[in-house]
């Protein structure tokens, strides 16, 4: 049987040894869904993993009979999308815990205790959190919580899809504009039933690439696993996997067997075949980085601390009074013009015209007469900037109004010292441009909004053969397979590290501001007016 995947032909000849590593979902099949069943005008439509949009997940109503059909069926594993949500409806008494019907059940992770197969889980009562373990003979109804994050359909097919059924999602949020490729229907905003098409991931005894075999090629098989010493295939590693290895285990020597897409440097240089020395794991801070613009989409970068270029400081905007407040330093006094007139309701208070200037003192409280009653509400004290004089003036802090900010400072700064000396959000403007680097993609953007610091997984390699400089890669956003090679590697220490300022796509953008900001506490809402 021969076949074409990805433009490469690959053979399957009677008698050849297949090792399947894996089942992934190549596409899917949406139809649109009323009621949770397909609706009867609905024609089905191929989407690719990377169709934009964010989608939520509507919690599947058919309950599982015991946790092991959860653990055979669900993707539980060690990333944040791998930690599914369950209850029951009735009681589940275990030796030193009740877990009550209707509590939401966390499934952590699978492992072995004391010699029987069990789910590691979680409950939290009272802000803390109780652990536990059900063995996977538990048997019961166990129906999906509802979910109330976010994905991309990528995310919902690698993780929110279980085996043998189809998933139900709702748009959330388009990224993009319609136009008459999209297969939806424009201003579609309902749910979606989702029918995975697989793949299987296999490797063979003389090849060192992963071959892609789609589930419906006509071609039968036989089961030879417990007849075959199976340690004679490669054993592909993800990025991931090669990343929960133990700090011990570094540095090793690897072949990749699939290598990322891209034109960027380094990832134009990690093609199949090619020898890399992995020197060590760890996490790394980057600047969360977009392109200022009016109209979308924006560009977003990730921006390494090491970047040489310099930058000068840009106007800030500000819609409300309040943002003035948030964004008040005692560094340097806020200089700030307004754009857009105010009317105050309240005599106490000022009223403000466009291209008013003021300086930003401080945040206080004033009485002011609403209806014939006296009240006291938030407001923010300023001096407005007069031909020859200053005057003493107070904005409502619920002021809704637009501001620009007035920049004095002509200084040069390193993206070291921003993050050091003020908060973010920052505004700047590239004013010399990495030299170290071929080409700076940021010195082509006309404005930066630096957004906030993050920290991520990287993993730290370089090529065998002309270990000139080595890399970082990061883990969870480059599709890249390897396999390891029994070789000493002949530099312990790697060589000098290029780090790059990496582009990513909306997606991404968006998925990481979502996760970081979790663990953030969002600012308090802006006073509204006194009722």
């Amino acid at each position: 049987s021969i076949y074409e995947m990805f433009g490469n032909e690959c053979c399957l000849s009677t008698g050849e040894v297949i090792k399947v590593i894996g089942f992934k979902i190549n596409k899917l099949i949406a139809s649109i869904c009323e009621n949770n069943e397909v609706s009867r005008f609905s024609a089905k439509v191929e989407l690719p993993l990377n169709f934009p949009g964010l989608y939520k997940v509507v919690a599947d109503k058919t309950p599982y009979v015991s946790v092991e059909e959860i653990t055979k069926k669900v993707s539980i594993g060690p990333t944040r999308f791998g930690h599914p949500c369950f209850y029951s409806p009735e009681d589940i008494k275990l030796a030193n815990l009740t877990i009550k019907h209707g509590e939401q059940i966390t499934f952590n992770s699978v492992e072995e205790v004391n010699g029987t197969m069990a789910v590691n889980c979680g409950v939290v009562r009272n802000n803390q959190s109780h652990s536990f373990t059900l063995p996977l003979s538990q048997e019961g109804k166990f129906y999906e919580c509802e979910d109330d994050q976010i994905y991309t359909l990528k995310e919902i097919a690698e993780w929110k899809i279980p085996k043998c059924r189809n998933r139900i999602v709702k748009l959330s949020n388009t990224l993009h504009t319609w136009d008459s490729s999209n297969p939806l229907p424009e201003n579609f905003d309902g749910c979606l039933i989702l029918t995975p098409v697989y793949e299987v991931q296999a490797v063979m005894k003389f090849r060192k690439d992963i071959v892609h075999i789609l589930s419906d090629l006509d071609v039968e098989v036989k089961d030879i696993t417990d007849c075959y010493d199976i340690s004679s295939f490669l054993q592909p590693l993800s990025l991931e996997d090669v990343f929960e290895r133990t700090s011990k285990e570094f540095p090793m020597v690897a072949e990749i067997m699939e290598g990322p897409s891209g034109s960027q440097k380094p990832y134009n240089l990690l093609h199949t075949g090619k020898e890399i020395v992995i020197y060590k794991k760890y996490q790394a801070t980057r600047v969360l980085a977009s392109e200022i613009r009016s109209d979308s989409p924006k560009r977003h970068f990730l921006v390494p601390l090491s970047y040489k270029g310099k930058f000068k400081r840009r106007p800030r905007e500000f819609p409300t009074a309040y943002d003035l407040e948030i964004a008040r330093s005692e560094k340097e006094q806020l200089h700030v013009v307004a754009t857009k007139a105010f009317d105050s309701p309240h005599k106490e208070l000022f009223s403000v015209s466009v291209g008013d200037q003021f300086l930003v003192q401080q945040c206080q409280t004033s009485e002011v007469l609403y209806e014939g009653r006296k009240k006291v509400i938030d407001v923010l004290a300023c001096e407005q900037i007069l031909s020859d004089t200053y005057k003493k003036v107070l904005l409502p802090m619920y002021m809704e109004g637009g501001f620009v900010e007035v920049i004095h400072d002509k200084k040069q700064y390193q993206l070291s010292e921003i993050c050091k000396e003020f908060r973010l959000p920052f505004n700047v403007k590239v004013s010399v441009r990495d030299l170290s680097v071929e080409e700076d993609v940021l010195a082509a953007v006309p404005g930066l909004q630096f957004e906030e610091e993050i920290t991520d997984s990287y993993l730290l390699i370089s090529s065998t053969n002309s270990p000139v400089e080595s890399w970082e890669i990061p883990v969870y956003r480059l599709n890249m397979s390897v396999h390891l090679l029994s070789k000493d590697v002949q530099t312990v220490v790697p060589p000098a590290t290029k780090t790059t300022v990496e582009e990513i796509s909306e997606e991404q953008y968006y998925m990481m501001r979502r996760y970081e900001n979790q663990t953030l506490h969002p600012p308090p809402r802006p006073p509204k007016k006194p009722t």
